[in-house]
């Protein structure tokens, strides 16, 4: 009886040991397809079609689907696979280094100062904003989505000439539309970036030294909107190349990673992130409900290369989906 119950079920166990196997090979080719078309758009320098970079803003959370192909391909002794899922993963591991080599300022320190931006969500997180500015005390604050409500409640809290920022410019809008830059330092107006939202920008005086001011907040990469999204960021980046020299922060919510090429274009003017050169390149300000476990780093303070950052740090505003970000920067005295 044990022969024959052995003879019977032999067979068929054989015959769903390939079945499984094939499964999971299959499987397996279609995680390291996907994978695989996102990891190439970012090898060919191009932010593609959607979904390519809607994905892009989180790779490195793609070592995981490619480490579960691995799995995969070794259950289903796939060499082809193995490779493959090597490959992949090695490639991703490269790109999640830190875009550039962003050499420090070797002039004379001319001035300390500290820059918060805060994305907060159609004006809903003001209320946690304003102590958040009391407590940290940054000398510059670009706040984006920052509607009526929001920009008239800065103004009550720290505008006018006897307020602690009695500098300000601003872009009033409804919802997402508006911006608004303060500023310890005294500011000359100055034209803002055009965009669908608001997008601000002024000169400051800081301590005796111009610096260019420039609110980020281009459109999001949604679908079917990628070309604007595309425009608003290469406007900024040519106002980052119009720099000429002059010392210049471009801060705010770029809707944009360091692993999107219309991001790295602008970087790649000359402008620095500050959250990389404090050694947090990868800290996720976005979305603020899963980070910073999981999330993407779309908010930045981008500077000139007079600028070195001493710290960048990552604080939570309630009611907000986007965490703001606070660094403190050192301005050099430029040199050839």
């Amino acid at each position: 009886m044990r022969t024959a119950t052995a003879e019977r079920t032999g067979p068929a166990d054989t015959q769903r040991r390939p079945r499984g196997r094939s499964a999971a090979a299959w499987l397996a080719g279609l995680v390291l397809a996907g994978v695989s078309v996102v990891v190439g758009c970012r090898a060919a320098d191009t932010d593609a079609f959607t979904p390519v970079p809607q994905l892009l803003a989180f790779l490195p959370w793609l070592l995981a689907p490619a480490a579960l192909a691995l799995v995969l391909a070794l259950l289903a002794r796939w060499r082809t696979g193995m490779v493959w899922s090597v490959v992949v993963l090695a490639a991703l591991a490269w790109f999640i280094e830190p875009y550039g080599r962003p050499a420090e300022p070797t002039g004379t320190p001319l001035a300390e100062f500290r820059v918060l931006t805060s994305n907060v969500e159609f004006g809903r997180g003001t209320d946690s904003l304003l102590p958040a500015i009391r407590r940290e005390r940054p000398d510059i604050v670009f706040v984006e989505e920052c509607e009526y409500h929001c920009s008239a409640a800065l103004e009550r809290a720290f505008g006018g000439a006897a307020g602690a920022y009695p500098y300000r410019r601003a872009v009033e809008g409804a919802g997402s539309d508006g911006s608004v830059i303060l500023s310890r330092f005294p500011l000359k107006a100055a034209p803002g970036v055009p965009g669908t939202m608001g997008m601000p920008g002024a000169v400051a005086d800081v301590r005796g030294h111009t610096v260019r001011l420039q609110l980020a907040h281009p459109m999001p990469p949604l679908p079917g909107q990628l070309a604007l999204w595309h425009h608003e960021l290469g406007e900024l980046r040519t106002y980052a190349a119009a720099a000429a020299g002059t010392p210049t922060i471009v801060a705010g919510d770029f809707n944009a990673s360091q692993d999107h090429a219309a991001f790295r274009r602008i970087l790649d003017t000359g402008l620095r992130d500050g959250a990389r050169l404090a050694e947090a390149p990868r800290t996720p300000s976005w979305p603020a409900r899963t980070a910073p476990p999981l999330g993407a780093q779309i908010d930045h303070v981008l500077v000139s290369r007079d600028f070195s950052a001493n710290s960048a740090r990552f604080l939570d505003i309630a009611d907000s989906d986007h965490r703001a970000l606070l660094v403190d920067i050192t301005l050099h005295r430029h040199t050839a």
